[in-house]
């Protein structure tokens, strides 16, 4: 028998009492399970829509002087073709496998009014490497690595402030020069190319919205970009972006975004003379016209609570071709233009260290 059945069937004085003490535990029960339930719908109403599958507002928001610890993995390796194959013996050794991992302090140093922000990278820890001592005679490896060591040791604790504008486009870099200069000639342009595409992927770059978004849906941003006379290339291009969802990544809120992208660089040559090796064949009285073409595609995962980027995955492929005009003089078996093509694929993660 039940308990409120027994409760029933008490009869006289002691039977009434226990009775109406069974109705009113059972109304004070049922009170507190509706007033539970009611308190749990108001509560879900007020909840942000990101946790019920509504949209999301997916913005960075910066504090001066906030600080962000990265650690960043990449790698590159790189293919040379060239027509006629005997242009690629004009070329002074390059590297077909780069890498590079590094730690970097993020401060935020300036906020401005058009909504750009300056931020301060420095390098606590940098390590290059590459093949380019297997590329040089037998007698000068030692001295090559014993180099690229050195600069390694040396390039931890410096640091080069960029701007980024509002969408999060990387405009300026100060500081880029001296850090490069530090380097062989023929590993300055794939270190550049190497930083750019790290600085634009801890800082978000495209990946924000300019309005809330809901899960599946899809966004594009333009990626061009004029040459400076730190980032001697003019850039064409435009990113598609797509909300996946939530997850969580070491105890934060964040929203799962699926990137791909393609765009176009087109080289300032008056800089390209002076750091790439193309630019010393150009100097024998050779034309050069260069372009890039590249893609890629990943996934980062953004703080819901103010959008820094807490870890990106990425894949990048680029395509340079140079054709080169006027070269009779070089002993080349042909008087036809000729071409020289360097494919390179880049895998890169990014992860936050922490706020």
């Amino acid at each position: 028998m039940r308990a409120h059945e027994r409760i029933r069937s008490v009869g006289g004085p002691g039977g009434a009492r226990a009775r109406k003490a069974w109705r009113e535990t059972w109304t004070g029960v049922r009170s507190a399970v509706l007033a539970v339930a009611v308190a749990a719908w108001g509560l879900s109403a007020a909840l942000p829509a990101r946790a019920w599958g509504g949209k999301v507002e997916l913005k960075r928001r910066y504090q001066p002087g906030q600080k962000l610890v990265y650690t960043t993995s990449m790698r590159t390796r790189s293919q040379i073709q060239s027509d006629p194959p005997g242009l690629k013996d004009l070329l002074p050794p390059m590297p077909t496998e780069f890498s590079v991992q590094q730690q970097t302090t993020l401060t935020v140093q300036g906020i401005h009014p058009d909504g750009s922000v300056d931020m301060q990278n420095r390098f606590d820890q940098f390590e290059v490497r590459s093949d380019l001592a297997e590329k040089l005679p037998e007698n000068l490896r030692e001295t090559a690595r014993a180099t690229e060591q050195e600069l390694n040791q040396t390039l931890a604790g410096q640091a080069l402030t960029a701007r980024y504008d509002s969408q999060g486009r990387l405009v300026g870099l100060e500081g880029v020069e001296a850090l490069l200069d530090q380097f062989d000639p023929v590993l300055r342009e794939p270190l550049r190319q190497a930083l750019r595409i790290m600085l634009e992927h801890t800082i978000g770059t495209s990946l924000y919205p300019d309005h809330k978004v809901k899960r599946g849906e899809e966004w594009k941003r333009k990626l061009d970009a004029e040459a400076s006379a730190d980032y001697p290339f003019q850039m064409q291009g435009e990113s598609t972006s797509r909300f996946a969802g939530t997850t969580r990544y070491r105890g934060a809120k964040a929203a799962i975004v699926e990137f791909r992208f393609t765009n176009i660089l087109t080289p300032a040559l008056e800089q390209l003379r002076q750091t790439s090796p193309l630019g010393q064949l150009e100097a024998q009285g050779l034309g050069l016209d260069i372009r890039i073409d590249g893609q890629g595609e990943g996934r980062a995962l953004l703080a819901l609570q103010d959008g820094r980027v807490l870890e990106t995955q990425s894949t990048v492929h680029q395509n340079m071709s140079a054709r080169l005009t006027n070269p009779g003089h070089m002993s080349l078996p042909t008087a036809q233009p000729v071409k020289l093509q360097i494919q390179s694929d880049t895998e890169m993660r990014v992860e936050s260290a922490g706020k």
